[in-house]
């Protein structure tokens, strides 16, 4: 059977204006050094991660994992962290500082700077803005939008989606009803938006080769597994509650954080792998109401300033290694979808964790947590620099290259970042 010639950018449409993007199969063409992009995602956390559980005490490549890394040992081969890399914005309470997470500017000296204080993800969508549906996407775990991460060059904040109904719908529901609608309606009625694309699915299979057929078969089912998931998380919502025995906050009903982040990871998975957008941020907030879900007693703020008291740090572990497993799981998700050239999703795509948060015990924004996957630089290593005398904004250049903007420098940057070399 011959093999029909597919646009990269094809898509099922279906009744009510329904459209799923496809992930690449071989029909869409042969492999060359275009075909495949490198997508850059950045997940921020608002009140980083215990130094003594995320740093390496060693530096180089055989250093031994400390408590958090432990969590993504299994792809230390593919990620590479940093130490004694910040912005210099000591002396704004630590919180005050976390907005610059991404741009290395503050918000209040914008002004002094051509581009104001661009982050690097919109610095990267800039470059690719009209070759995706989406240039990017800003997300927030937070039920409020949380805080910003993503700046455009008019130092205005992006908004950040915290619906995963919204989201949902900006993937995968028709152009008109974008604000999840037709999703809601179609867990509703119980029909997966593949019933809604089936017809045309089935057309576009039948002149498909086999392994495209399979490849075609795995996504649906992905797609499939996910909606069930949501349909049963909205049951639950739904689901009467008995009388708490005392008043709780309004959204009680709604999922908790430890719900909501794997499924937002889940959807950005998709996301890239169907080349709706290839620049993501997630921004990890507050837990929210019930303390997210998690068992414990204080709220993630009052934890953070533990003072090194072992029942606060106890608790605080908890949430911290919920990251990085979260974290994991996502890679885990990119690293098992192979592309056109045999090599993976994590291979192109750049995966930041950090945030503008170097010690929130202490309100520091010095040694940011910072760690890299992915995007085929050479990994597996820890690379500390002296204090104070490396820009984060260095790594942002080595990610800019990367990612195909030609540029040697980015807003507080000295150039690209030493030691970081692709593969």
């Amino acid at each position: 059977m011959q093999t029909p010639s597919l646009h990269r950018r094809t898509f099922l449409r279906g009744l009510g204006g329904a459209v799923l993007g496809l992930p690449w199969l071989q029909a869409m063409g042969a492999s060359t050094k275009d075909s495949q992009p490198m997508r850059m995602v950045c997940v921020g956390t608002h009140f980083g991660f215990v130094p003594s559980m995320f740093f390496p005490k060693e530096v180089g490549s055989d250093y031994r994992a400390p408590e958090l890394i432990q969590q993504i040992e299994r792809h230390r081969s593919k990620l590479t962290l940093f130490s004694h890399l910040d912005h210099g914005a000591e002396g704004v309470g630590g919180h005050g500082g976390v907005h610059a997470f991404l741009s290395g500017i503050l918000s209040k000296n914008a002004r002094g700077f051509a581009e104001k204080n661009i982050s690097v993800d919109q610095k990267a969508a800039d470059h690719v803005r009209h070759q995706t549906r989406y240039p990017s996407l800003q997300l927030c775990s937070g039920k409020d939008g949380g805080s910003a991460l993503s700046w455009n060059r008019a130092g205005v904040a992006l908004p950040a989606i915290h619906q995963l109904s919204r989201l949902h719908g900006m993937l995968f529901a028709s152009a008109d009803a974008r604000e999840g609608s037709v999703w809601r309606e179609t867990l509703e009625s119980k029909r997966s938006v593949l019933d809604l694309v089936r017809e045309d699915a089935g057309r576009l299979q039948r002149r498909l080769g086999r392994e495209d057929q399979q490849t075609l078969e795995g996504y649906f089912t992905s797609v499939r597994a996910l909606e069930r998931r949501l349909e049963q998380s909205i049951q639950w919502m739904d689901r009467p509650k008995p009388p708490p025995e005392r008043p709780l906050p309004k959204g009680v009903d709604e999922l908790d954080f430890i719900d909501r982040v794997p499924l937002f990871y889940e959807m950005m998975g998709l996301a890239l792998k169907t080349d709706a957008t290839r620049v993501i941020t997630l921004g990890l907030t507050d837990l929210g109401p019930n303390l997210g879900g998690f068992q414990i007693t204080r709220d993630y703020h009052q934890l953070t300033h533990h003072g090194k008291v072992p029942s606060y740090l106890e608790e605080l572990s908890v949430i911290e290694r919920f990251h990085l497993q979260a974290f994991g799981r996502f890679l885990d998700q990119l690293e098992g979808e192979v592309q056109s050239d045999g090599r993976t999703l994590l291979d192109h795509s750049m995966v930041l964790l950090g945030s503008g948060m170097g010690n929130a015990s202490s309100h520091s924004n010095k040694n940011l947590p910072l760690l890299l996957a992915g995007g085929g630089f050479r990994h597996g290593q820890h690379l500390q620099f002296r204090q104070g005398l490396t820009p984060a904004s260095n790594l942002f250049v080595s990610m800019l290259q990367r990612f195909g903007v030609e540029t040697d420098r980015f807003n507080l940057s000295t150039g690209s970042l030493s030691g970081l070399d692709v593969a």
